[in-house]
């Protein structure tokens, strides 16, 4: 059978089971309807006395505006009562009346609705801050600025004055501070946040008129001081030109310092107020269990009288489950070979061809998986041909290249004879156009040698004869080599290569030495281009490094750089020589000995090229490969 046929029946079968459970449910909710609004309104009641309680403690704070919202609210409790009882309707809904065997849990929650009503009709009668405290209050927070303000500026009269008078500046400072804590904490307070407001304000306080005492000069014998962590002391006389702070400062604290004790004595809220309010919340909090005892109650009553549709519902919702892992249980068996299909498609991402999926199937799924399985193969197949041919045309180029070497030997060899003048007195015209042959041989020689080495990498082909030597011979070696193109062109070489023996090809890092020196000498400018080869011996490997002073390589060309045939710019490249291979060759035979190569380059500041060579290379990691 197909998939969408099976999943079709399945729906079919869900949807008419749906259909058959809402239909019962409908009948059952038309049935306990008026009971269910029953239940909800008489919930409501808590919700009503929740916002009666904060619409008194609003009337009390001075809104007056809520008064008619008190009265609306208290009025919808009052109706929602009446109509449980008796039973009616409340915004066109049908409420059914409270049945007999639950009236004296309706008669609790009556009783202590009319309680807690004339308990928040008295809280909204009452005010709600203490009027001294609040004059208080308002005071401090309005002088706190100016408390600041003066005892900074105290702090810095103090500044200039010599170290005779540095317990006069600290207590200039502490001042400063426990101004700022006063205004802190008589704002927290003022919110109704913080805890102990009242007695860090008294500490405060307390450590205030002992500092400004001090400074002063008053007694302070009659002070606490030592709960407050200090002394009694006399202090030097405070000069004049120095004190206009201090003199601006003591009539402020002594207003200010009077409202503090009033707020560490009497508390925000009026006494008339707390008391209102306590006693509402704890009638609130009996009409909340009176009410939830009658919704309890009313809730079991309608529990017995549908426990027989109730049982109809749970089997039919059994049968539901039981159908609903059938249909998941069918799908999944039909689906199941996607898994297989998703993980071999991940194995032909990477690269993985000729896996098969078993699947017996006919239908959908099973023609996805034989298709598959013929992919597969195919590109299996394809990737084996087209490796095959790769390998075919690398061994030719290899060998056409190899080929192409054999003529050159004569082509050199004879123009040396010939400017030697062995065979002959040559004209300065014949001298100059031999010159040009063998220098075009010498340059084609070059290429094809690139080309062979490149061409032998990625053959695996490339002869590395590595043994213990001195790595400096290698970098020396090529130095020399470049010498008379350096000296042609006024390039000056600074090197500090070290002696130092390591396991390497001394001829190929040679050659990586002089194809990076190469690119450095076309980079750079005759007469003022500078070449530095470093050397740097570090714990595991040596770093060799050759930087230049040249044109720079932009940002977004040096990524591709080590890629075979890869040339930063082709016009320039074609005007010096060059075939793209030396870096990609460089790669290769740094690679061959464990080692990696980088370069950092900045446009019109110069570049380096770096690379390392593992000291010691482990019997699993040192490879040589033989030449074809």
């Amino acid at each position: 059978m197909k998939i969408v046929v099976k999943t079709y029946l399945l729906i079919g079968i869900l949807i008419s089971l749906a259909a058959f459970n809402l239909f019962l449910l409908y009948q059952q909710e038309q049935s306990t309807s008026s009971q269910s609004y029953s239940i909800i309104r008489t919930g409501d009641i808590k919700v009503k006395a929740e916002s009666i309680s904060s619409t008194a403690k609003s009337i009390a704070n001075g809104n007056i505006e809520d008064k008619i919202k008190l009265q609306k609210e208290i009025d919808e409790v009052q109706s929602i009562l009446t109509v449980i009882k008796n039973g009616g309707v409340i915004k066109n809904q049908t409420l059914e009346k409270i049945p007999s065997s639950i009236s004296s849990e309706y008669n609790k929650v009556l009783s202590s609705w009319e309680s807690y009503k004339l308990v928040a009709l008295q809280v909204e009668k009452t005010s709600v801050f203490d009027q001294e405290a609040t004059s208080a209050m308002n005071y401090v927070l309005q002088k706190n600025q100016e408390l600041v303000l003066y005892t900074d500026a105290l702090t810095k009269n103090l500044q200039n004055l010599d170290r005779n008078y540095n317990t006069h500046k600290q207590i200039a400072k502490d001042l400063a501070e426990g101004a700022k804590t006063i205004g802190q904490q008589s704002l927290l307070m003022s919110i109704g946040e913080g805890e102990d407001t009242q007695e860090i304000l008294k500490l405060e306080r307390l450590k205030f008129e002992i500092g400004i005492r001090k400074l002063l000069q008053i007694s302070t014998m009659d002070l606490d001081v030592e709960s407050v962590n200090t002394i009694h002391e006399e202090l030097t006389s405070i000069p004049r030109e120095n004190s206009e702070s201090l003199r601006k400062l003591d009539p402020l604290w002594e207003s200010v310092q009077i409202k503090i004790k009033t707020l560490e004595e009497r508390a925000l809220l009026s006494p008339e107020f707390n008391s209102a309010k306590n006693k509402m919340d704890i009638e609130k909090l009996i009409l909340f269990e009176n009410t939830d005892n009658l919704l309890d109650s009313w809730s079991s009553e309608i529990a017995n009288q549908n426990s027989k549709e109730q049982i109809i519902i749970q089997i039919l919702l059994a049968i539901d489950i039981v159908v609903f892992i059938l249909v998941l249980y069918v799908i999944r068996k039909s689906l199941s070979p996607l898994e297989s299909i998703t993980k071999a498609l991940s194995k032909v991402k990477e690269g993985i061809y000729g896996e098969k999926i078993e699947y017996s199937g006919t239908d959908e799924v099973g023609q996805l998986v034989e298709n598959f399985n013929i992919m597969s193969n195919t590109i299996k197949e394809k990737e084996e041909e087209v490796r095959k041919t790769g390998i075919a045309k690398d061994e030719f180029l290899a060998m056409i290249t190899h080929e192409l070497k054999t003529p050159l030997v004569p082509i050199q060899g004879y123009s040396d004879m010939l400017l030697s003048e062995k065979l002959g007195k040559l004209t300065k015209k014949q001298k100059d156009r031999i010159a040009i042959i063998k220098s075009s041989s010498e340059t084609l020689s070059s290429l094809i040698s690139d080309l062979l080495d490149a061409q032998k990498l990625e053959l695996g082909q490339l002869r590395m004869k590595k043994e213990e030597s001195n790595i400096k011979n290698a970098i020396d070696k090529a130095i020399e080599t470049l010498k008379p193109q350096t000296e042609k062109k006024n390039i000056k070489i600074i090197s500090n290569a070290i002696d130092s023996v390591i396991n390497h090809d001394s001829e190929r890092i040679c050659q990586v030495v002089t194809n990076l020196m190469k690119n450095s000498l076309t980079a750079v400018e005759p007469n003022s281009g500078k070449i530095e080869l470093i050397m740097e011996d570090l714990p595991t490997e040596i770093k060799i490094s050759v930087k230049d002073n040249g044109t720079g390589i932009p940002l977004e060309k040096q990524k591709d750089l080590f890629k075979k045939f890869y040339q930063v710019d082709t016009t320039l490249t074609r005007e010096r020589g060059g075939s793209g291979l030396g870096l990609a060759i460089c790669k290769g035979i740094i690679e061959n000995h464990m080692g990696q190569i980088s370069v950092v380059s900045i446009p019109n500041q110069g570049s380096t090229f770096s690379f390392t060579i593992p000291k010691q290379t482990s019997a699993e990691t040192k490879f040589s490969v033989n030449s074809a």
